[in-house]
């Protein structure tokens, strides 16, 4: 039987991020015995819909890349989802575009009257690598895009771009606060893969590989405190099985 996917945050959180293929971490036994109740958030968390640079694996990073056809169509999907499960509070999305027109369109069928922007929930910024592909950022900027690939999070960037700590710091702050704000509440948070993996890390910070998670994917979280988050599925995308996935 898996683990209880409770965890009480560790003073000093592991120092390496690993990267794996995309899985659903379900626990039948987390969802049976935690209920949505006062003593606690249910964060609803969401990866923006599909670009064209998901698809050219580019290096998106702060830069405004909307959403392609492919991406509005599992962003209708994940909305749609959503709007036939409990009432939805309040929605907060990265700044950035792609995520932006995601978390707007769960607004307007989620019938939430506002998408509250938060520059916290971005990706992490890759400096003088934005906008450039993998095999373009490797050739122009090796040294540079050898401390962007790092396992280690704590792995300065030079040149200005911020290092995973640092998108790791920033974004489980603000998902702190979100949940603090509303206990006893059901909230989307639309976001990107980096964040993902940190926020991952703060909430099972002793466990290996953090697990990736598709475009409009979907996993729950139940925040307590500052430092108790419960898992209670990770990156499910099984309403995605009706768009075409390019990915």
């Amino acid at each position: 039987m898996e683990d209880v996917m409770r965890t009480v945050k560790s003073a000093d959180p592991a120092t390496h991020c690993h990267i794996e293929d995309a899985v659903e971490l379900n626990d039948d036994r987390d969802a049976q015995s935690v209920h949505p109740s006062v003593d606690h958030a249910e964060i609803i968390l969401i990866r923006h819909g599909q670009t064209d640079w998901n698809i050219d694996r580019r290096i998106q990073g702060h830069l405004d890349v909307k959403l392609n056809e492919v991406g509005r169509q599992q962003t209708c999907v994940v909305a749609d989802r959503l709007s036939k499960e409990r009432e939805i509070s309040a929605i907060y999305s990265s700044d950035l575009k792609r995520a932006i027109e995601t978390a707007e369109v769960i607004a307007a069928t989620c019938g939430v009257r506002e998408v509250i922007k938060d520059p916290d929930l971005r990706e992490q910024n890759p400096g003088k690598l934005q906008g450039l592909s993998s095999k373009e950022a490797a050739s122009l900027y090796p040294q540079i895009y050898e401390a962007y690939r790092s396992r280690s999070c704590d792995q300065e960037i030079p040149d200005g771009a911020e290092s995973k700590d640092q998108v790791y710091r920033r974004c489980t702050s603000c998902l702190q606060n979100i949940g603090l704000k509303h206990k006893g509440e059901r909230v989307v948070v639309v976001t990107h893969g980096t964040v993902h993996r940190s926020i991952y890390r703060q909430a099972r910070p002793n466990e290996g590989p953090s697990p990736k998670v598709q475009n409009g994917s979907i996993s729950i979280l139940h925040l307590f405190s500052r430092d108790d988050w419960v898992i209670k599925s990770w990156g499910d995308h099984s309403h995605l099985n009706e768009t075409e996935e390019k990915l």
